[in-house]
């Protein structure tokens, strides 16, 4: 067993391994995984919530809904500029005082937005609730690689994964839920209880080395920047804006993006990595994980309209209907996890992204008035496939960088799926408004296609001089 001290400036009675490889003692360990499990919780819940209750809120605040919308962009827009320059603050400053930083902002934003009385104050809250959610999501999986020792990495990244995406998946079941029974206020008043919760939970967390490079504001105000840019450009596309404006963006994007990537290419510790993006594992992880949550993205949204609309299914029956995809991940991930430890991500991966393909296939081409059963055992088999794939594939992204990199390793992981789901979004919008009623069936075919080419690009990572071992050790 590694030799054991006690952190006497923070946490007196929590007791911490000196070698960071064997991970926390138990039950520390446990009391870690669920402090970061419930931060993620929130931050990935408040995503997806406050678009149920969007209509709500402008009706309640006399508000345009073109201007509503903002509450829920400007929250996404904050958590995608911000992730990779508050991952870079993790690897300088420990990645337990960034999440602890970000946890008790998000908490207090959410009491902002629950007190919020008009559209500009509420907009305002969110953007600092998007601030506190990067905090906790730029470094939660660089925590999970000290918190587990490395033999169980991928069990650990397995839990991490299904909290993820479970927290995505069920988060306008849960938004309906609560405002069947409260005002939109308490969508966020909620987080305040478990946010306090987690933050005496963070004493838990274990204590990860400093970097001895200084922060980098110019590459920080340029990752903004870029990501912000590429958001507003993405979703520029999907709302057809005039093609003056989107390739005006899409000009001023590139501009600034090749701007940053020179800059980053000069740097000992870049803030966007590029020196694990040379990595050929690294890069075709995060490949595939963008390709399978721009699929991911596509289904979710398209699923909901095809079931209502098409169906007239109601709000409940289309929850209860999407249920089995969720529940699904939920118990192969885990699983998944355990097996990437032995076997390598590509192999997992590119058998998870097929299945998962198939499985929104068949979706695509289910009967003009499908029982509740033909659609669920769909979904069963999309879910399944999401779930062998992402664990392994989140495994092998942390894997492939050195641990003093964790943090950046982190952020990239998290940047893909926010990209992923904000390009699966825009695409079924643009297909919805050039294919009207047909759009659900092209859309979800479209999605199958990109899972299987994430498939394929996921086995890419089997080819090569050492790729095989480098993707499972």
């Amino acid at each position: 067993m590694a030799p054991q001290i006690r952190e006497l400036d923070h946490a007196p009675s929590v007791v911490r391994p000196l070698d960071t490889e064997d991970g926390l003692p138990v039950p520390q360990r446990y009391w870690a995984m669920l402090t970061v499990g419930l931060a993620i919780v929130m931050a990935v819940l408040d995503t997806s919530i406050a678009n149920i209750a969007l209509p709500t809120i402008a009706v309640d605040m006399n508000a345009d809904p073109a201007a509503a919308i903002w509450i829920v962009n400007a929250y996404q827009l904050t958590v995608t500029m911000t992730l990779l320059p508050l991952a870079s603050l993790g690897d300088i400053y420990e990645y337990r005082r960034v999440y602890r930083v970000g946890l008790a902002v998000f908490t207090i934003a959410s009491l902002c937005c629950a007190l919020s009385h008009s559209l500009i104050a509420l907009t305002a809250a969110r953007v600092l609730q998007g601030l506190g959610a990067a905090g906790i999501l730029s470094v939660n999986s660089a925590l999970v690689r000290f918190i587990y020792p490395r033999a169980q990495l991928g069990r650990a990244i397995g839990i991490n994964a299904v909290t993820v995406s479970i927290s995505a998946a069920v988060g306008p079941t849960v938004a309906s839920t609560i405002l069947s029974v409260g005002s939109w206020e308490w969508l966020f008043a909620i987080n305040v209880p478990i946010g306090l919760f987690a933050l005496l939970g963070s004493r838990f967390l274990p204590v990860t080395p400093r970097g001895k490079h200084r922060f980098d504001i110019f590459s920080a105000a340029l990752s903004a920047a870029t990501f912000g840019l590429i958001i507003i450009t993405i979703d520029g596309i999907g709302h057809r804006q005039p093609i003056g404006a989107i390739a005006g963006e899409a000009a001023l994007t590139i501009a600034v993006g090749a701007v940053l990537v020179w800059r980053e290419t000069h740097q000992a510790w870049p803030m966007l990595p590029i020196d694990l993006l040379r990595t050929r594992v690294f890069s075709l992880s995060i490949a595939t994980s963008v390709c399978s949550f721009v699929a991911q993205m596509m289904a979710y949204v398209a699923m909901p309209f095809y079931l209502q609309t098409d169906l007239a299914r109601s709000a409940v029956e289309t929850g209860l209907l999407m249920t089995p995809w969720p529940l699904m991940t939920a118990i192969i991930a885990p699983i998944a996890g355990r097996l990437a430890d032995r076997y390598p991500a590509g192999i997992l991966g590119g058998i998870g992204l097929a299945i998962f393909g198939v499985g929104v296939g068949m979706l695509a081409l289910l009967p003009s008035d499908p029982s509740a059963a033909n659609i669920a055992w769909r979904m069963v088999i999309c879910g399944a496939g999401f779930g062998l794939f992402q664990s392994p594939n989140n495994r092998a992204i942390i894997n492939a960088a050195p641990r003093e990199r964790s943090g950046g390793a982190s952020g990239m992981l998290g940047t893909a799926r926010l990209l992923g789901q904000t390009i699966g979004a825009a695409l079924v919008a643009l297909i919805f408004g050039l294919a009207g009623t047909a759009g659900t069936a092209i859309a979800l075919a479209v999605a199958s296609g990109i899972a299987l080419v994430a498939a394929i690009v996921s086995c890419l990572r089997l080819v090569g001089p050492g790729n095989r071992a480098a993707s499972c050790r």
